[in-house]
């Protein structure tokens, strides 16, 4: 396996670092059911574990079977290529796309691509044959020596177009959804050279398109379809120092629910916020020491704001998301007995406090730090003194023991 750059005639592309001209709609293409966020399928942690989808193709091996081969679930003990005691596709050296060991054959062959439909990041559309004639993509085009895939989407969005594509490397081409209509999809793997810019990303192939939304990686947006992603500014390169970045969200519907799907910011000052278009009152905010909850994340509000600031020292892959639109405010599950929001402990006694402390940094942001005191130990399941529990969440619902949305993390205060 690996890939292999091409060779040839460079001229060096200065490509300012431009916000995009107008406000994007969204997402051309749903993000649908994907469970690939990283072009490569790299975040695939999925569980299929053979090389065709639906039980179709060769069986994989299981990693911790694997260590006369280069990659084995003893050279992941922290799983960070989720490998483990199992035989689902991963993708552990920034291949194409996932693959796996398979029995060897006769003729040599130990492993195989894994061809998963749901593998599939959003805003990447595909690999495409270029014949030059006519260009698969007609709008303007350029080449350099420091190509990486957000070099081509800022250039292409510069100069207004939807789609931007890479090929062998170096060079940049823009097109329109007409382009796209009558192009020629190509295998995955045909997209396999390096990119000249960033040696953990591909940029196409020898005649061979990576096509993109210019919408991906955008620093500011307005997002209206009922469902789409939105992706941290500069990616998949990582976000740069001083990033002052907006996105406006309102699908139809009236609540929205959010899902991470990557989160990697570099350091507490490096924050994203949450907030109600209407009134503009902080919801939610996360940063590099305080992460999103893993699951779902719903929010009573039928608009979003959604800003994001990096520090002089920021550099980190940033985050993805998902985003939906729900037609019922009151669609939220119910907290279940014993759970963290709801203690199965009496609490007579306990005296609750839902007002910003002073000095806290929630103060500070208009959020609500909101703590228990309680006479005698409680089983609240939360970190933390058992005397003093704290959670955040924003005043005005009526939701025990403090207004907190649900699913908000629970910090101590």
């Amino acid at each position: 396996m690996g890939t292999r750059a091409s060779h040839g005639l460079l001229f060096l592309l200065f490509l300012p670092l431009l916000r995009p001209r107008g406000a994007s709609a969204g997402s051309l293409h749903s993000p649908g059911l994907s469970e690939c966020f990283q072009v490569n399928g790299a975040d695939y942690r999925g569980y299929q574990n053979r090389t065709g989808p639906r039980g179709a193709g060769r069986p994989c091996l299981f990693w911790d079977q694997t260590k006369q081969h280069s990659y084995s679930s003893a050279s992941d003990p922290q799983g960070r290529w989720g490998l483990g005691a199992h035989n689902f596709c991963r993708n552990p050296d920034g291949d194409v796309q996932p693959w796996c060991y398979v029995a060897e054959t006769e003729e040599g062959i130990y492993w195989r691509y894994c061809d998963i439909p749901t593998c599939h990041m959003p805003g990447y559309l595909g690999c495409f044959v270029d014949s030059g004639a006519p260009p698969a993509l007609s709008g303007p085009s350029g080449t350099s020596t420091k190509l990486t895939v957000q070099v081509c989407l800022r250039f292409c969005r510069m100069k207004g177009y939807q789609l931007a594509g890479v090929e062998a490397g170096y060079a940049c081409f823009c097109g329109s959804e007409s382009d796209l209509a009558r192009g020629r999809p190509a295998p995955a793997t045909d997209c396999d050279q390096i990119c000249f810019g960033h040696p953990g990303q591909l940029c196409g192939g020898d005649g061979r398109l990576g096509i993109y939304e210019v919408s991906v990686g955008s620093c500011q947006g307005n997002w209206t379809a009922p469902q789409g992603v939105i992706y941290s500014p500069d990616f998949p390169d990582e976000y740069g120092p001083d990033r002052n970045c907006s996105w406006a969200l309102g699908p139809p519907g009236a609540a929205l629910e959010l899902t991470f799907r990557l989160f990697e910011l570099a350091d507490p000052p490096d924050r994203l916020e949450l907030r109600d278009a209407a009134s503009g009152s902080l919801l939610r905010a996360f940063d590099g020491a305080r992460p999103p909850p893993t699951g779902p994340l719903r929010l009573r509000t039928a608009a979003l704001l959604l800003t994001f600031r990096s520090d002089a020292r920021g550099h980190a892959q940033g985050f993805a998301l998902t985003y939906r639109g729900l037609q019922d405010a009151d669609d939220y599950p119910a907290p279940s007995k014993g759970s963290a929001q709801t203690p199965e402990a009496s609490l007579e006694g306990a005296n609750v406090s839902c007002s910003p402390r002073p000095g806290a940094p929630e103060a500070a942001t208009g959020g609500a730090a909101c703590w228990l005191q309680v006479k005698d130990p409680q089983p609240w399941g939360l970190p933390g003194a058992w005397r003093e529990v704290g959670l955040f969440g924003i005043a005005g619902l009526e939701v025990w023991p403090c207004p907190v949305l649900p699913g908000t993390p629970r910090l101590r205060v």
